[in-house]
Order: structure tokens, then C-alpha cells, then sequence
């Protein structure tokens, strides 16, 4: 059985990722971080592809990292093949972030550790009433601060609430996780997909250069002061309106019709 499964809907160029080893709550394995972030790298240009989901097989969306497989198997290890393996990690929340397709997460059912990152690292998260999530690395010894935790979370849900998730580890039920604005919409387990699908035809149909520089704005003006930020937006802003997808949406306007973007 495939660890990830991955599936294109050539009619709505929406792209579904599915952790596929329900059996161990979808945990991740070296093998399946290599393939998440060698999927994102290759989906910021695939032909074809203009929105993304990720979701899991059965009962939960991600529990982290296989205890087995990747934490057991990384006791006794020295620094340097740490290293790499920390930064294998980081690689794959990069390529999300760097990703020009807005990915939308589908959180069908638990979601710790490292599937808490990658839950944070897509642009929308749509979950199930049964999605409780935690950023359990204190809970083993570790930072919370891990795979880009402490730059995103406080970005979603503030200073406050990132602080008390990634000090204690604790989870915090799908309702909370609502009210704090780390989920996007809270929905029956049943109608995950359909409203993940729902909400990535809907970006799908929009105007893909656009969405992808809404995106890249989002990342760099992070790091900039707001003279700076309004200079890059102008910049930006001002290449698009020689797009053809500006002059489309004047079109379509005119003739009172929905526009039609490439």
C-alpha cells in the first residue's frame, strides 16, 4: 500500500493529496516527508494544477512522526544526521509556503505534532467536528518551536494563544481551535471533502498569477515595515494589471457574465 496517494482532477485542476497509512493514524516516515515536500516542489509549476487539498485515510488527518519509525529510529543518532533530518522537516513546510497554489487542508480527524505544522502551513483549513489538534513537541523534550511552528502559529491565532498551545502541547478541541481562528470552518465528519473540494474548485476558478502573488505578499510582507510592504504591493500590483485575467475580469463584468481566469 502507498504511504501518499495523489489523485488530479483534470476537470477542476484540483490536486487531492491523501497521508495514506491509516492504520498508524497516518503518521509520517522519512520516506513520506521526502515525498510531501518533493510533491509541493512539483506542484508550484504543474501544468494543470490550480488549487491543492491534503488530507488523511480514515480516522485521522496526521499524529506526527511514526514513534517507531522516525523517533525511535532517531535516538542515538549523531548531530549532523539530526540535522538533516530537522531540516527535511523544515524543507517540506518551505516547499507549502513557497507553493504558488493555494492548498487548502481538510482535517479529517486528529491532527499532532508535525501534522499540527502541516495543517498550519496550508493557506485554509476546513475540519471535522472529531479534528482536535495539538503541537505536541514539548510533550517528548523537544521545542515547540519546530518545522516553523513559532513563525506561523502566532501569525493565525496570535502571540497569546500560539504561546499556551506550543508551551504546554496540550489539544485543543475543533470548536476552540474555530473560535481562536486556527480553523477555517468546522464541519460534520462526512462533509470534510465536499467543503475541502468545494472551497479549492472555488480558488481553482480564480486567477491563479494573482492568488499566487497574494500569497508570496502574505510571506515577505512579514518581514517588512509598512513603507516597505505598500512599495511591493504597488510594484506587484502594477504587473497584474497587464495580465490578461485584469482585463478579463473588465470583460466580463461589462457583458455581466462570470469571468473566466487562466
Amino acid at each position: 500500500m502507498k504511504s501518499l496517494l495523489y489523485d488530479l482532477d483534470t476537470k477542476t485542476a484540483v490536486a487531492t493529496i491523501t497521508l495514506n497509512r491509516p492504520e498508524r493514524l497516518n503518521a509520517l516516515t522519512f520516506e513520506v516527508y521526502q515525498e510531501l515536500r518533493d510533491t509541493f516542489r512539483r506542484l508550484d509549476t504543474e501544468p494543470g494544477v490550480r488549487a491543492i487539498i491534503i488530507t488523511g485515510a480514515g480516522r485521522a488527518f496526521c499524529s506526527g512522526g511514526d514513534v517507531e519509525d522516525i523517533i525511535g529510529a532517531l535516538l542515538g543518532r549523531d548531530l549532523k544526521t539530526l540535522q538533516e533530518f530537522t531540516r527535511l522537516t523544515c524543507d517540506l513546510i518551505l516547499a507549502m509556503r513557497h507553493c504558488r497554489r493555494p492548498i487548502v487542508g481538510a482535517l479529517n480527524g486528529t491532527v499532532a505534532g508535525a501534522g499540527a505544522v502541516i495543517a498550519a502551513a496550508c493557506d485554509m483549513r476546513i475540519a471535522a467536528e472529531s479534528a482536535k489538534i495539538a503541537f505536541l513537541f514539548t510533550k517528548v523534550g523537544l521545542s515547540g518551536a519546530d518545522m516553523g511552528a513559532a513563525w506561523l502559529l502566532p501569525r493565525i491565532v496570535g502571540y497569546g494563544h500560539a504561546t499556551e498551545m506550543l508551551l504546554t502541547g496540550d489539544f485543543v478541541d475543533a470548536k476552540r481551535a474555530h473560535e481562536i481562528g486556527l480553523y477555517n470552518r468546522v464541519v460534520p465528519q462526512a462533509q470534510v471533502l465536499v467543503e475541502a473540494r468545494a472551497v479549492a474548485e472555488k480558488l481553482a476558478r480564480g486567477p491563479s498569477a494573482a492568488l499566487g502573488v497574494t500569497k508570496q505578499a502574505l510571506e515577505a510582507e512579514a518581514a517588512l515595515d509598512f513603507e516597505a510592504a505598500l512599495a511591493y504591493e504597488a510594484e506587484v500590483q502594477a504587473q497584474l494589471m497587464q495580465a490578461p485575467n485584469f482585463r478579463e475580469a473588465h470583460d466580463a463584468f461589462r457583458a455581466k457574465r462570470d469571468p473566466k481566469f487562466t
